[in-house]
């Protein structure tokens, strides 16, 4: 049976009209309209409206954090800016009627739908990739047979994504990242930028600028509320869906990704056993391992676990993280490393929402504190871990310099207002700044914030919700900065 002919050509002209209502009264759905845009929104805007450079663009990143509802909001803003909408198309790949279909095939159904003479000038958004089979290969054709169209693409299979993309799309793909949510966006998507205000902290006795609250405690709340629910988008937005975290986020996000998006790539057999070992990976957040405790506690082989993490890692679930010693040496064999999730709000989707006085609630603040920082792809951060006497020294962030091979700065998060008054029981961090020449450090704390010096160390204390959002609002300005140059 030929599958291309069981469906009537009819049938897929009316899906493609119902998919696109622009064609008809120059507008998209209201639904979309509605959403608030991401704040990185305006960082991938400029990649839709490039068309001097021959490239399609290749929205990439983790299932339900928006990747559908940015090309929508990019349609709506090439109609209001007069863009003709019958050269606007949008493609949705994962549905079942475009089955056994080339890109070019169902770009031509897509001409034929709105009568189009070519091609020129036109904006063609398909979603959901990865359903294609070979969709690299498909689309590397669009570009070169069509260099007057504008092709972007999206997909939740990061992995296969990043993979294919790469190998395949050099010189004609255009890769952009959308991650889960920062602090720093879901307080902006909430409406709640009135707890948050410039101003200014000393850091190495130098006033940099900061934003400070004059609310820790509501501020505080809602980074409870984020640890635990505030990684999607339509999560943040609805009390529905936070009521039912492991329906929502577990069946749609965690198990497509692991039993669905293309383990086979990485030579995974074995789905199940796959998704025991990231559950257990998400319980324990925050974590040292080491391949051999990995393989006790799992019965699985440590070159079958080096695989998995890889996967996850490509999946953008998790995020391996290798020590370095007091001197921030790297060890020359990797024995060691920190495991975090991407997105706090994982561990709740797989287990249940934790409190501030949670034996737990330390692992996950860091967990979400490094990922605000794994928005910034080029970062080199690693954790200090050391012999010190019959004890073990240890410092949370370290930012390496890959030129320099040096330590830039480093951060402990605590969360506590306990060293604030005592200073001195921070014991390890005073040892590395000591030892890598730092003049000055960050420690969080739950609410306090101000400065204290001690062994020659100028200590600046944040309220880690504090940190969180400035991490976020820095990045975007990072991004911008590096965009326009």
């Amino acid at each position: 049976m030929d599958f291309n002919t069981s469906i009537p050509t009819a049938k897929r002209l009316e899906r493609l009209q119902y998919e696109n209502p622009w064609w008809l009264n120059g507008q998209v759905q209201q639904v979309y309209t509605d959403m608030s845009k991401r704040l990185y929104f305006k960082l991938f805007y400029p990649f839709v409206k490039e068309t001097e450079i021959k490239r399609a663009l290749v929205l990439m990143g983790p299932r339900r954090v928006g990747k559908t509802v940015m090309m929508f909001h990019s349609i709506q803003e090439l109609l209001a800016e007069k863009v003709a909408p019958k050269k606007i198309f949008f493609i949705g790949i994962d549905n079942p009627i475009y089955m056994h279909l080339g890109l070019e095939e169902i770009l031509l159904l897509a001409k034929e739908a709105v009568d189009l003479a070519n091609l020129e000038g036109c904006f063609v958004f398909f979603d959901e990739i990865q359903y294609l089979k070979d969709w690299e290969r498909h689309l590397k054709v669009l570009v070169d047979l069509y260099p007057k169209t504008k092709f972007i693409v999206s997909g939740s299979a990061a992995a296969a994504l990043r993979l294919q993309s790469s190998e395949s799309g050099a010189g004609r793909f255009t890769d952009f990242m959308l991650p889960p949510l920062t602090f720093h966006e879901y307080i902006h998507l909430k409406g709640l930028d009135h707890l948050v205000q410039a101003k200014s902290i000393i850091y190495d006795e130098k006033e940099i600028p900061f934003f400070t609250t004059h609310d820790n405690k509501a501020l505080n709340k809602e980074f409870f509320h984020y640890l635990n629910f505030g990684g999607y988008p339509e999560v943040v937005l609805s009390e529905k869906i936070q009521s039912d975290m492991g329906r929502y986020v577990k069946n749609d996000i965690v198990d497509k990704v692991l039993l669905r998006d293309l383990p086979s790539l990485y030579g995974i057999k074995d789905v199940q056993e796959l998704n025991s070992f990231f559950s257990y990976l998400a319980y324990n957040t925050g974590n040292e391992f080491s391949f051999e405790r990995l393989a006790k506690d799992s019965g699985i082989q440590k070159e079958v676990i080096k695989r998995y993490l890889e996967y996850l890692e490509a999946a953008f679930l998790i995020k391996v993280i290798h020590k370095i010693d007091s001197n921030a040496k790297k060890f020359k064999r990797i024995t060691n490393f920190k495991v975090y999730l991407t997105n706090p709000s994982l561990r709740t989707a797989l287990f249940s929402p934790i409190q501030e006085t949670d034996s737990e609630t330390g692992n996950m603040v860091e967990t979400a504190i490094f990922s605000q920082w794994m928005h910034r792809e080029n970062l080199d951060l690693k954790y200090a871990r050391w012999k010190m006497g019959r004890a073990e020294g240890e410092v949370d962030i370290v930012l390496i310099d890959n030129k320099l091979f040096k330590p830039q700065w480093c951060v402990e998060v605590k969360w506590s207002n306990r060293y604030f008054e005592k200073p001195q029981e921070l014991n390890s961090l005073l040892h590395f700044c000591n030892q890598n020449k730092f003049k000055a450090t960050l420690v969080t704390t739950i609410d306090v914030a101000g400065n204290k010096t001690i062994d020659n160390v100028n200590i600046t204390f944040v309220p880690a919700a504090i940190y969180a959002y400035n991490i976020g609002v820095v990045t975007l300005v990072k991004k911008s900065m590096w965009l326009n140059d």
